[in-house]
């Protein structure tokens, strides 16, 4: 089984699934065999941004009408994405073992990476989600909110399972010196109040490319391969395979 590697946030608007698709794509380049899982469940947009179209989602396997394989779509990036469902009551009237479902069709993925775009925010269907994985990155930026988010949801991790490898990842920063500085403030506060730093996973700066990708519908490798955030995005990916490689 591959490894599970949620990407979260303490809150929206930072940029989380562009960096999950990313981030999905990087470790295909790498020569990952990959799916990309949206598990954002009140505003799933995967499937959107990358202009996809989809007969089955999310919620069609954990009804048991298709298998995971059956609704996963295969995307020219070289990753597979199973679409999740936006605005949709149905997952409320599942019983409340769909989590664990969900998380062990994921860990019986044959990919070698699963990685799984949760929704933003510190209710209990996310923070379970997280806590089920291998490894979590925290989204943030450096905006004051960003951050005390990202705190809280480092914070509750730490408690709902400890055992989870936790990283943050800086996006749309400045420059590679001010996300340095803003993980350097997170890692501040974890350390003085959690007693326990947070490893930086990488920085992903501000570009305006990965606006054009956005309306365009396109992974941003595939858009502009050669532009900064897309080389932060394989550095970040890169620093992902080389530790499990190394093991």
């Amino acid at each position: 089984m591959g490894r599970l590697i949620g990407i979260a946030s303490g809150k929206g608007g930072v940029g989380k699934t562009v960096l999950a698709i990313g981030l999905a794509q990087a470790l295909a380049r790498a020569g990952r065999r990959v799916l990309l899982a949206d598990g954002d469940l009140g505003l799933a947009n995967v499937d959107v941004q990358l202009g996809l179209e989809a007969r089955h989602d999310l919620m069609s396997v954990l009804a048991g009408d298709v298998t995971l394989g059956e609704a996963a779509l295969r995307v020219e990036a070289g990753f597979e994405v199973l679409p999740g469902r936006s605005g949709s009551g149905a997952l409320a009237a599942l019983d409340p073992g769909w989590i664990d479902r969900f998380l062990g069709l994921l860990r019986a993925a044959p990919q070698d990476d699963v990685v799984l775009d949760i929704g933003a925010g510190l209710d209990p269907v996310p923070r379970r989600l997280g806590a089920g994985c291998d490894a979590l990155l925290v989204v943030a930026t450096d905006e004051p909110t960003s951050l005390t988010d990202a705190y809280a949801v480092l914070k509750l991790l730490r408690r709902d399972a400890p055992a989870t490898e936790a990283r943050v990842a800086v996006n749309m920063a400045a420059d590679s010196a001010a996300g340095a500085r803003t993980h350097a403030a997170l890692d501040r506060a974890c350390r003085g109040f959690l007693g326990r730093g947070v490893p930086l996973a990488g920085v992903v700066r501000r570009d305006p490319k990965v606006r054009d990708a956005i309306r365009h519908q396109a992974p941003l490798l595939t858009r502009h391969p050669g532009c900064p955030a897309a080389r932060d995005l394989e550095t970040l990916a890169a620093g992902l395979v080389e530790p499990r490689a190394a093991a």
